[in-house]
């Protein structure tokens, strides 16, 4: 996946052999007529260029996207309450960077392509092992790249450790199932990723956290009242502080079951 910097209009080395390339005019995508690699040629440089084959179909993508809107994250029986408002299929472009820092340490840096609604998909994670060269007959459902590889360079040099260097590059197209769905007449848009079936959003019906505080904060105070039973038995003197501490465990026994059900009830209702 290294990246190789050229210079004559219209000719360009090969990022595996080195080879001559000519594009036609406005030409991105190329196969090199020496080894056979797959790039992209991004105005002054040419790079490698992957994708990911998917794994999931559309009934398998949805039925993974169910199981998110059924977990811990989001409130309870959106999957039996959300209504389904569509849903696509593309291979959505990343660009892929690998740095290298003096110690030999690498890191890999994944940024968007083309404009996306749902920044959290760059969280994704690209198994190397997994990478195809780009083929020609999933050039349809292929997302152009429409962000260039120059601007977001200059975006990713800030968050660069001092001492790194970015050693490889390579566009990567990745399959995604953007669905649409509605909640309470409020619309949301969700991803799953078709390699992996993970699933991205930025914005969701999530549980409420009031709740849950309310339920905590609770707890806390119960026990530090409990807690305040030993050392007011110790200022009493005699065996105060044997009862204080027994009345601290007791009731801290007898508290326990009840705040656990309280915690239960509250998590099936939000």
């Amino acid at each position: 996946m290294s990246d190789v910097i050229s210079a004559p209009a219209n000719v360009f080395p090969c990022t595996q052999c080195g080879g001559e390339l000519h594009p036609d005019e406005g030409q991105n995508f190329l196969v090199c007529p020496f080894c056979e690699s797959t790039v992209y040629i991004d105005k002054t440089r040419v790079v490698f260029h992957w994708y990911l084959a998917s794994t999931l179909d559309q009934p398998k993508a949805q039925a993974n996207l169910a199981r998110w809107m059924g977990g811990s994250a989001t409130i309870k029986d959106l999957d039996k309450k959300a209504r389904l408002a569509g849903s696509s299929f593309e291979f959505f472009p990343f660009w892929v960077f690998k740095s290298k820092d003096k110690s030999d340490n690498e890191s890999l840096w994944l940024e968007p392509a083309a404009a996306i609604s749902v920044s959290e998909l760059k969280n994704i994670t690209v198994p190397a092992g997994d990478l195809r060269k780009f083929d020609e007959s999933i050039n349809a459902q292929a997302h152009a790249p429409t962000i260039p590889l120059p601007t977001v360079m200059e975006w990713l040099k800030p968050r660069l450790p001092a001492d790194a260097e970015i050693s490889e590059t390579a566009l990567v197209h990745i399959p995604i199932y953007t669905f649409k769905y509605t909640y309470k007449g409020d619309s949301y848009t969700a991803i799953v990723e078709g390699a992996t079936g993970g699933v991205f959003a930025n914005i969701f019906p999530a549980k409420a956290e009031s709740p849950f505080r309310i339920v905590g904060g609770l707890a806390a105070f119960i026990f530090l009242c409990l807690a305040t039973f030993p050392v007011l038995g110790a200022l009493t003197g005699g065996n105060g502080i044997a009862i204080g501490g027994g009345l601290c465990i007791g009731l801290g026994l007898l508290s326990a079951p009840f705040l656990f059900a309280l915690a239960v009830w509250v998590a099936a209702k939000v």
